[in-house]
């Protein structure tokens, strides 16, 4: 059992940077694949980016390509999201999941937080 726990989610100015971190618990939380996830009112949860077990391999929303920057702590039990840049259109609850493989469909991961809240002001 992997139980992710989100952190860092705040208000910023557009333009302004955030970090998230998620940490889980359970001994085996470093042979899952990590990734972000993103609702907004009324809107989809929407796929953001995706880390694998190692943390060699990530793969990122065209949304946040180039602004967003998914990794893995040393002990692999933590993953950070650094996002840069960032914009109003980025405001929505941000959820951690993890899963068995690397995937951009939220069905494939078992384990989901509680979710962290960003708002991005103009």
């Amino acid at each position: 059992q992997v139980q992710p726990v989100e952190s860092g989610g705040g208000l910023v100015q557009a333009g302004g940077s955030l970090r998230l971190s998620c940490a889980a618990s359970g001994r085996t939380f470093s042979n899952y694949a990590m990734a972000w996830f993103r609702q907004a009112p009324g809107k989809e949860r929407e796929f953001v980016a995706t880390i694998n077990a190692s943390g060699g391999s990530t793969i990122y929303a065209d949304s946040v390509k180039g602004r967003f920057t998914l990794s893995r702590g040393y002990a692999k039990n933590t993953v950070y999201l650094v996002m840069n840049s960032l914009k109003p259109e980025d405001t929505a609850v941000y959820y951690c999941a993890a899963g068995t493989n690397t995937n951009r469909n939220p069905a494939l991961y078992p384990y989901w937080g509680q979710g962290t809240q960003v708002t991005v002001s103009s």
